[in-house]
């Protein structure tokens, strides 16, 4: 089994390199977001460092009617919660230092979960930048359905999955959603 420290180091790597070379990626992607499993209630994210960018298609999916909500965490080893969240709506930075909507936004619970990532293969298999934060949450709120938001060369033929790691649904990339088994 690859070490997962080594892959990331690796996958942080690519990602970087993919958002360098097309600055159009993200807004392809979000040409799909009809294609995307249903959910009345969203969770999207703010990209941070090479992340695919969220922008476009958080817009898209509040065009569809789709309301919207970014993570928040509140506290380290916990799942983190959502707030409600529009685009151009004020943002702080949480616990964790990433954007997010203020706490006086209501906290919601997504049907859907948006989340960046490292890496992804088609058994549905997602590297995570590591704090498990995501991992927790999908396990706190295994109903919702759990969708990758990446570029598609993030894809690898097989990544390493402990028991802690629950699997996506889908992903969406800017060639287009596919679901994943």
């Amino acid at each position: 089994m690859t070490d997962k420290h080594e892959l990331r180091a690796a996958m942080r790597a690519t990602r970087k390199r993919l958002s360098g070379l097309d600055s159009e990626a993200s807004l392809r992607a979000a040409e799909h977001a009809d294609d995307l499993p249903p959910g009345e209630v969203v969770a999207v994210y703010r990209a941070i460092g090479s992340e695919i960018d969220a922008d476009a298609l958080s817009l898209a999916l509040a065009r569809q009617g789709r309301r919207l909500c970014l993570p928040v965490v509140i506290e380290r080893d916990a799942p983190m919660i959502f707030r409600r969240w529009s685009p151009g709506e004020p943002l702080e930075l949480d616990v964790a230092g990433v954007p997010a909507p203020l706490p006086l936004a209501e906290a919601v619970t997504p049907d859907l979960i948006v989340t960046p990532l490292l890496a992804f293969d088609a058994a549905g298999g997602r590297l995570g930048q590591g704090g498990g934060y995501y991992d927790r949450t999908f396990a706190a709120m295994p109903e919702a359905t759990r969708v990758g938001f990446a570029y598609a060369g993030q894809e690898l033929e097989n990544l390493p999955v402990e028991v802690h790691d629950i699997r996506l649904h889908g992903v969406l990339t800017e060639r287009g959603y596919r679901a994943l088994a």
